[in-house]
């Protein structure tokens, strides 16, 4: 494909800070930094057999988009930058997936993207009817299943080459698992755009904000992990012996506390224990695979009772105004709307409201529940090289290659593995010094319209001017509100017990594992994401004024910093 110059409305080929290799075709495509899912140098194995844009080819063919055909992923300097391929005839682009080269697929046909447009527009809403229906009758079931297979697999009994075959199942749970994803992703786009479309015909003078609050859930799998940590907390606040040892100074201390008294092994095996089960598949970045999940350290399930015990969180009044505030902008959305208008708005509305808790539900059951197995496995696998002699931690797996893993399964002496854990680990180090851009590449108006509208904070970061004034940091309006508080910068699962009742968090990004800390803070700053991102849509849920996509805030920001957060202009002022 050769690049019209004209439609180039930047380009970044990489610095001296920053360098760049190119494969072919890749200077042509806009890659931005993918800091949403993966703000963290990657490990070498998620790369090769994790990644969410390892199906998306299946996506775009699925449903026929006109303006996209596949979706490839580049590591540079050990972070992630992917970019959507236009569905553009002779467009030649060198890639790679499980360790093969290979070249994304682009139709032969030069008249494909004019044609398909019409199938696309045609499912499109026979998606957004029918989805949530195909989720509980048939979907959810299945990926169920898959857990259960997963889990009740019993891996430590298991061979080495008993675990490898388990892995190749687990890819394969994995890569149907992200095609669920991509169907739940349209169908859930269809319905929230077909409301806001009628919000624009009906209610052209509607609150801006009124959008984002239509798109609140009441009841969804994160309401149900807040509401069991919330009953483990009415637990420990009704008993004396439970309140002393969540005062222990940290969460070993307080399960060693626990274990010692009936009331504590009570705690453990009656609500501790069962919630791990249930919700602790996540980490705290839940699409890489090296960091541990909370089944494996309940570490952070402490530590967040402990906090709701401290602020005596008060789940069904919490519950209770989201629920209100939701109701209020339906009542909102529908006022003074009669006849055949009220008729249309209120099918847009129905339609819409009914997908909602597909957001938090995907990211639990999918991002975090599916990659959290793909973690569980590795580990088994793990284990089992350490016992031969192969590595020195079962963490050290993460990195090394997929085939790197299986010629290791096949022959333990074909590679010397630890000297290649022992220079990835270098490099990884060395990675974390660096600061990527939120973008490389050839940027094109076209490459902005899709599919970066409204995701990854983009067109806005990529047109967002440098603050004006010193202290002064400019990011996304997300949520409403303006809040000033001590900041507290996040960057670890092991830091969730430092924040503080009434400040503001700063952190890369957050997903479900986070959502523990969203009952503490008073405002929220992110480095990625966009006005649709986990973090907008749970801080508009709990009410917290919100600025997300920054890319800087965890740099600028320190931990004690009075900030001005204000979640309407999108700007951060830290104030000393």
């Amino acid at each position: 494909m050769s690049l019209d110059e004209t439609n180039v409305l930047g380009q970044n080929l990489g610095t001296a800070e920053f360098p760049v290799t190119w494969e072919t075709g890749e200077q042509e495509l806009f890659w931005i930094l993918d800091d949403l899912h993966c703000p963290n140098p990657l490990s070498p194995m998620f790369f090769d057999i994790g990644g969410w844009w390892l199906t998306c080819d299946h996506m775009f063919r699925r449903f026929g988009t006109p303006f996209a055909s596949d979706w490839v992923a580049k590591n540079v300097n050990g972070y992630l930058y992917t970019a959507a391929l236009p569905a553009t005839p002779g467009l030649h682009v060198e890639a790679m997936e499980y360790q093969n080269r290979y070249v994304p697929r682009v139709p032969h046909d030069p008249d494909y993207a004019g044609k398909i447009g019409a199938y696309l527009g045609n499912v499109l809403p026979h998606y957004a009817e029918n989805f949530l229906d195909w989720w509980n009758d048939r979907i959810l079931p299945e990926m169920k299943t898959n857990f259960d297979y997963i889990d009740g697999f019993d891996k430590e009994g298991a061979s080495l080459t008993a675990l490898a075959v388990l892995l190749e199942d687990m890819i394969d749970i994995h890569d149907r698992h992200w095609k669920i994803h991509w169907m739940l992703n349209f169908a859930q786009f269809s319905a929230t755009m077909a409301l806001n479309g009628a919000i624009d015909e009906f209610k052209p003078n509607a609150d801006p904000a009124l959008k984002g609050r239509l798109q609140s859930s009441v009841k969804d799998r994160n309401w149900d992990s807040v509401e069991a940590l919330w009953k483990m907390k009415e637990t420990v606040k009704a008993s004396q012996t439970l309140k002393n040892a969540f005062g222990a100074e940290t969460a070993a201390g307080v399960m060693t506390a626990l274990e010692g008294s009936d009331e504590g092994r009570a705690l453990i095996r009656d609500q501790l224990e069962p919630y791990l089960q249930e919700f602790g598949h996540k980490a705290l970045w839940s699409h890489e695979t090296r960091f541990p999940l909370w089944i494996e350290n309940p570490g952070p399930a402490i530590e967040a009772v402990r906090g709701y015990v401290i602020s005596d969180y008060d789940y069904p009044k919490t519950i209770k105004e989201v629920e209100d505030d939701l109701n209020a902008a339906i009542a909102e959305c529908m006022d003074g709307i009669e006849g055949e208008a009220r008729e249309k708005l209120q099918a847009a509305l129905d339609g819409s409201l009914r997908m909602n808790p597909l957001t938090p539900d995907h990211h639990f059951y999918i991002d975090q529940g599916t990659n959290a197995r793909l973690r569980t496995v590795l580990i088994a696998i793990g284990k089992k090289l350490v016992e031969m002699d192969v590595i020195d931690d079962q963490e050290d797996i993460m990195f090394l290659r997929y085939n790197e893993l299986r010629a290791l399964v096949g022959d333990q002496g074909a590679y010397d593995a630890r000297d290649i854990v022992s220079d990835r680990r270098d490099e990884d180090e060395e990675a974390t010094s660096k600061r990527p851009p939120d973008w490389i590449g050839t940027a094109t108006q076209e490459a902005l319209d899709f599919p970066y509208a409204g995701l990854w904070g983009f067109p806005e970061r990529f047109y967002r001017e440098p603050p004006t004034k010193a202290g002064e940091i400019t990011g996304l309006a997300a949520s409403p509100g303006v809040i000033e508080a001590k900041a507290r910068v996040i960057t670890d699962l092991d830091q969730f017990h430092t924040v503080q009742e009434g400040e503001v968090l700063v952190c890369r990004m957050t997903n479900p594992a986070w959502v523990v800390l969203f009952t503490q803070i008073s405002g929220l700053v992110t480095d990625a994401g966009g006005t649709t991102s986990h973090s907008a849509v749970v801080s508009r849920e709990f009410g917290l004024p919100a600025v997300v996509g920054t890319s800087v805030a965890t740099k600028d920001i320190k931990t004690g910093d009075t900030v001005r957060v204000n979640g309407t202009t999108g700007v951060v002022e830290i104030l000393t």
